[in-house]
């Protein structure tokens, strides 16, 4: 398979404007590629995301400790993340790193596997800190980071993006920060003296990752090249 970053022998030592264009790689002239819709559908992500963070601000009387929080962090993350994929998806630039958006993936991911699995009480590691975890405005806020902008995320990742992007080494590097955190958290003093769900907190850290570049490896590519955000390649000329 040729390379588009590789130039010819007949072609190397060319000189003059002829020459220099005919070294000029392919990757260098290919015309930019918008992705309007996918940028709209990022930006959704992104205004999920933001508003159930500002939805458990208003619901928390401790700002700090949401700041604090690994699920509000995630949403921070998601946030981020989507914007900065959103706007080079509609500008035709290159893609986010696949590291970079893994691990975003990652940590939403393991958001909503341990609301899910784990009680949503004050006292789990992960869990939002609302003052007052019944009011509605919590319960949406819960609703839009654990359940929604990650559904959201994983339908971007399966269907907007190329597989096998994801490497083994980031089964290492994605469960570093929550093993991190968690190992954190466990060091603090608690009024239970132990938190709930440390071990599956753990294992879900670990193998979450481990799954998601798995399905990656194997999942068939996307029909919606028009809107796809991942490079696809330039082929020979027709």
């Amino acid at each position: 398979m040729s390379d588009p970053n590789r130039t010819s022998q007949s072609t190397r030592h060319a000189t003059g404007p002829a020459g220099a264009a005919a070294r000029t790689p392919a990757a260098a002239v290919a015309p930019a590629t918008r992705h309007p819709l996918a940028a709209v559908y990022r930006l959704l992500i992104t205004a999920t995301a933001l508003t159930g963070l500002v939805l458990e601000a208003v619901a928390t009387h401790h700002p700090v400790r949401l700041l604090a929080s690994f699920t509000a962090q995630a949403g921070l993350a998601a946030v981020l993340v989507s914007a900065a994929s959103a706007h080079r998806a509609w500008t035709g630039r290159r893609p986010l790193r696949p590291g970079l958006t893994g691990a975003a993936l990652s940590f939403l991911t393991l958001t909503a596997v341990l609301h899910h699995a784990l009680p949503a009480t004050s006292t789990t590691a992960f869990a939002l800190p609302s003052s007052t975890p019944g009011t509605p405005t919590h319960s949406l806020a819960s609703l839009l980071l654990t359940t929604l902008t990650p559904l959201a995320a994983l339908a971007d990742w399966l269907l907007l993006t190329t597989p096998r992007g994801f490497r083994p080494r980031h089964a290492w590097q994605w469960p570093a920060y929550p093993l991190l955190y968690l190992a954190a958290t466990l060091a603090l003093p608690t009024t239970t003296g132990t938190r709930p769900g440390s071990l599956t907190t753990a294992l879900a850290s670990c193998l979450l990752p481990v799954i998601t570049i798995a399905i990656d490896q194997v999942r068939p590519s996307p029909r919606l090249s028009r809107n796809r955000i991942s490079p696809t390649g330039i082929g020979p000329l027709k």
